[in-house]
């Protein structure tokens, strides 16, 4: 069987049309192994949560509106010099800026490490780490690492799905199934893990959206006080003419505690540099933060330093991956192998036997096989053979002849025979 000849590039950027044997190119989003989606052919990146968007999309953008049509519009000509108009002007600039911000937040890679096709090549081990007992992983490949950051000892642990040492601040998020680098947390309302490159997004938006609700709540109030005001009534009068204020009112008194709450919460967390996931689980009050600056340096940390650039390429052309053909190989092979053997000698043993021997009806198929190989119905006609055929061999080991069944019978021996260890030979006669 000759090999087949490489493949020839044409103008679109894929291999040439007769070479059928080598792989097509496909962009990377598409075989991407996490659990993300993708938008505009991999421009955009959301989480598996994409849809939650939509809901707050919808509660930013349902109350501005209520604002506009019943507060807004009539505080246009209540203030000198038309400034009125300034008040409508401003909540939908505002409100542009939190869906922009929204949008930065949760369409854009967050800071996803690259995976790796294989687990990294041990270090020499030196006895100072532990070796990890897990089968997944390579002999003498520890669980975890130590690095250290501004003098201070921090560990490193290993991701088994990326195969990688996570970097310092790094951890997997089990929703998008990816290694995010100074991984925060995993917000359902914007549909994506939020991280090193959408930090700074993320804050932008929850402190713009308190602002807002901070701002319809106020003009509100405002609108109302005209009311009592212009009419000379009481303020319970006066609220009860416009029922769309009291109803902005109570949405926006609620919003704000959670996320003017948000706010608060990872102001403290930038002045102090934590992330959602270190402050809940290494408690940096009670040891020393490696990462704090000071609250100055660690402001302009998250605000004026440069956003490092995507590790990711999602619109890059690469071979169509090997590995789920290889991998179904491999499941093919080893689930149907192993349960038979259990040492490697009995496997040697087996395969050098009369069974697989010349003019075994394996080895008559061989070629067959290796070329059913290449199509994935053929890989599980493969499969099907191999069950089949390892099944029927096992099954040979425990067959009893008559020959023997009639021994036993005769000689009224209390012997078991193989295989059955719970029932005697005259039980079955």
């Amino acid at each position: 069987m000759h090999p087949p000849a490489p493949a020839t590039a044409n103008s679109n950027g894929g291999t040439a049309a007769g070479n059928t044997l080598n792989p097509a190119l496909i962009r990377t989003y598409r075989s991407w192994k996490g659990n993300n989606v993708f938008f505009l052919q991999g421009r955009i990146i959301f989480g598996p949560d994409v849809k939650s968007i939509f809901s707050t999309l919808f509660l930013v953008i349902a109350p501005v509106a209520v604002f506009c049509a019943f507060v807004a519009r009539k505080l246009l000509d209540d203030f000198p010099h038309h400034s009125g108009y300034s008040i409508l002007i401003i909540v939908i600039v505002h409100t542009i800026f939190v869906l922009i911000a929204l949008v930065l937040t949760s369409g854009r890679d967050p800071g996803i490490v690259p995976r790796n096709s294989y687990p990294p090549v041990p270090d020499e081990y030196d006895g100072s780490v532990s070796i990890s007992s897990d089968q997944n992983l390579p002999p003498q490949l520890p669980r975890s690492k130590e690095v250290i950051i501004n003098g201070i000892a921090v560990k490193v642990k290993y991701c088994d799905t990326c195969m990688l040492y996570r970097p310092p601040r790094c951890s997997h998020c089990s929703i998008c199934d990816n290694c995010v680098e100074r991984f925060d947390h995993h917000c359902p309302w914007v549909g994506q893990c939020i991280g090193l490159r959408n930090y700074r997004f993320y804050y932008m938006f929850v402190f713009s959206a308190t602002l807002l609700c901070l701002y319809i709540h106020g003009f509100c109030w405002v609108y109302i006080k005209r009311i009592q005001n212009s009419e000379d009534i009481s303020i319970w009068k006066a609220m009860i003419k416009t029922p769309a204020s009291i109803a902005l009112i109570i949405y926006s008194f609620f919003c704000v505690w959670f996320v003017g709450g948000l706010t608060v919460f990872h102001t403290y967390l930038i002045s102090t540099n934590q992330s959602t996931y270190e402050n809940f689980r290494y408690r940096y009050d009670r040891q020393v933060n490696p990462y704090n600056k000071g609250v100055v340096e660690n402001f302009k940390e998250i605000f004026f330093s440069s956003i490092p650039p995507s590790k990711n390429n999602f619109r890059s052309k690469v071979p169509i991956p090997k590995e789920s053909t290889e991998s179904s190989r491999r499941r093919g092979v080893d689930t149907l192998t192993m349960p038979v053997y259990n040492d490697g000698d009995q496997v040697e043993k087996d395969y050098k036997g009369e069974e697989y021997g010349k003019g075994s009806e394996l080895s008559d198929t061989s070629v067959d096989l290796s070329n059913m190989l290449d199509t994935e119905s053929g890989q599980r006609q493969v499969a099907s053979f191999l069950r089949q055929s390892l099944w029927e061999r096992s099954s040979r080991k425990w067959e009893v002849t008559p020959e023997v069944l009639d021994e036993i019978h005769e000689d009224g021996e209390s012997k078991q025979i193989p295989g059955d260890s719970s029932k005697e030979p005259g039980d079955n006669l």
